[in-house]
């Protein structure tokens, strides 16, 4: 793939991958551009088909896995995500940077590619503070959300492997988190 060397953002649900996103964008929509990633879940409130992801059915992103069209996909709480060649492509067409939102198992899956994007993990304080982030989403059964909790362990203890990551961002102050993450790719 041609173009400027994408940003990988990782990190648990709730760490402020999204918060940090949305304000790079804002701040530098011409300089970045977000890659929209394909699931198979409903979409919550608000969000929007296209922007937020490609709602899709599992028939049909199944058979895009199978015909080689994505970088890299996981599942997650009986729904797939994943993203794909052209939603990098189309980034990269406007002459941007791509930026990816991906959870662990898909950061050791881009690794196994040639993309060779900037691996950032964004990651909470603390375990505790993560949890009360995500309630205070009020977006989350009680089971979803000692699912997201599980996973963010096991994000976080992954998350440690040396290499894995270009730079850790400890988000506990929002304006900190963002200065270094503007240091790191706007070089």
């Amino acid at each position: 793939m041609q173009g400027p060397r994408p940003v990988v953002l990782s990190g648990p649900s709730g760490a402020g991958k999204s918060t940090l996103l949305k304000k790079l964008l804002n701040d530098y929509e011409n300089i970045f551009g977000f890659s929209v990633s394909h699931t198979t879940r409903q979409p919550r409130p608000g969000e929007v088909n296209g922007k937020d992801y490609h709602f899709v059915t599992r028939e049909e992103m199944q058979k895009e896995i199978d015909a080689g069209e994505f970088i890299e996909h996981a599942e997650f709480s009986g729904n797939m995500y994943g993203t794909s060649k052209g939603a990098v492509q189309a980034v990269q067409a406007r002459n941007q940077i791509c930026v990816l939102d991906i959870d662990i198992q898909g950061v050791k899956n881009i690794k196994k590619t040639d993309l060779n994007p900037i691996y950032i993990s964004v990651q909470p304080p603390s375990i505790d503070i993560l949890e009360e982030r995500l309630r205070g989403r009020k977006t989350e059964t009680e089971e979803s959300l000692l699912k997201r909790l599980a996973a963010a362990r096991v994000d976080l203890e992954l998350s440690k492997e040396p290499g894995l990551f270009d730079l850790v961002i400890i988000n506990d102050d929002l304006e900190q988190a963002y200065s270094e993450l503007k240091a790191a790719i706007l070089e």
